[in-house]
C-alpha cells in the first residue's frame, strides 16, 4: 500500500493500477471494456493509464460497465491502495459503507457534530477489526476446503 497523498501524479498512478486490477479481476481486455463503456479504445487506454484529470463520472461509468464498486475505486486512490478497488469489486464494500453513512446522516442529523475524533476512530477500528476477523476466517475456511494456503494480507 502506498502512503495516502494528494500528489496528482501519485493519484493518477494509483487510479491506473486500481482500474487495471478491477478489469483483470473481471477477466476483460481493454477493447472489451472500451466497448462496454461506449468509448473509443484510445480514450479508454488514456483513462485506464491514469492520464488526464480524475473524472468521477467516468469512474462510475467504468464501475457500471464492470459491475464493480465506484466508491472503492475512488477510495483506493484516496488511501493509496490500488488493490483495494479489486478486493471490493464483488462485495461493494464502499458502496455499502456510503449507504450506511447516508442512513446515519439522515437518522442522526446535526448531532453528528457532537462526536469526537477519538470516539469515531475507536468505533471504526472495532468494526473493521471484527470484519477483518470474519474475512480471514472465511478465507481460511475456503482455502482449507480448496486445499491451498489462505491469502496473505498483501494478496
Amino acid at each position: 500500500m502506498g502512503t495516502p497523498t494528494h500528489d496528482p501524479e501519485a493519484q493518477r498512478g494509483w487510479l491506473s493500477l486500481a482500474l487495471k486490477g478491477v478489469r483483470q479481476r473481471r477477466g476483460l481486455r481493454p477493447p472489451e471494456v472500451a466497448r462496454l463503456m461506449g468509448m473509443p479504445l484510445r480514450s479508454f487506454e488514456y483513462f485506464e493509464g491514469g492520464r488526464g484529470p480524475l473524472y468521477v463520472d467516468r469512474v462510475h461509468r467504468f464501475a457500471r460497465a464492470l459491475d464493480a464498486d465506484p466508491h472503492a475505486i475512488l477510495m483506493a486512490v484516496e488511501i493509496g491502495s490500488p488493490a483495494f478497488a479489486a478486493r471490493c469489486s464483488d462485495n461493494k464494500l464502499m458502496t455499502i459503507a456510503a449507504m450506511a453513512i447516508q442512513g446515519f446522516d439522515e437518522s442522526t442529523g446535526e448531532a453528528i457534530s457532537q462526536l469526537d475524533a477519538q470516539t469515531l476512530r475507536a468505533s471504526f477500528e472495532q468494526m473493521f477489526n471484527e470484519l477483518g476477523r470474519i474475512a480471514r476466517a472465511r478465507a481460511a475456511l475456503a482455502s482449507g476446503w480448496l486445499g491451498r494456503e489462505p491469502p496473505t494480507e498483501d494478496a
